[in-house]
C-alpha cells in the first residue's frame, strides 16, 4: 500500500494538469529504507510529448546525486497519461528500473488541464510484473 499525504497527492495532480497535454513526470524522495514519500521533485519531461515521458539524463543524474547526499531514495516515481487510463503501458514497464518504488500514474484524460476528476493509481513494477496497490491519503505523517 502507498501511504501519501494529501499535499503530495495534490501536488502530483496539479503538476499533471499543468503539463497537460504533455505527460508530466517526477519523483518523491524519502529517507532510505523508510518507504515514506516526503520530498516532492517535479521534473521536466524531456520528450515534451503527450504519449511518452522521459527524464532529462543530466537532471536525473543530478537528482540521484542529491538524493545520495541526503540519504534519500526514490519512493514514488510518477507520471501522467493524457488520453488513456492511469495504468502502466508496455513502455512504462520497460523503463521501470526501481523495483522498490511505487509507480504512480495520474490520468488527465477527463479533466485536461482544468478542474474535474483525475484518476490517481499506484503500482509496483518488478521484473516486468505489474501489481496495483491501494493508496491511502493521510493529512500528515
Amino acid at each position: 500500500m502507498l501511504t501519501i499525504t494529501q499535499d503530495l497527492h495534490d501536488w502530483i495532480v496539479a503538476h499533471a494538469r499543468a503539463d497537460h497535454p504533455d505527460e508530466a513526470c517526477g519523483v518523491i524522495a524519502g529517507p532510505v529504507g523508510s518507504g515514506r514519500p516526503e520530498r516532492f521533485i517535479p521534473m521536466l519531461n524531456a520528450a515534451r510529448s503527450p504519449t511518452f515521458y522521459e527524464f532529462d539524463s543530466t537532471d536525473l543524474l543530478k537528482l540521484y546525486r542529491e538524493m545520495d547526499d541526503r540519504d534519500e531514495e526514490p519512493v514514488v516515481i510518477y507520471h501522467s497519461h493524457t488520453a488513456t487510463e492511469a495504468y502502466p503501458s508496455r513502455t512504462d514497464v520497460t523503463y521501470a528500473n526501481e523495483p522498490g518504488a511505487h509507480y504512480v500514474l495520474v490520468s488527465t484524460a477527463e479533466c485536461g488541464n482544468g478542474e474535474g476528476p483525475a484518476e490517481f493509481r499506484s503500482f509496483r513494477i518488478a521484473e516486468g510484473e505489474i501489481t496495483e496497490e491501494d493508496v491511502k491519503i493521510v493529512p500528515s505523517y
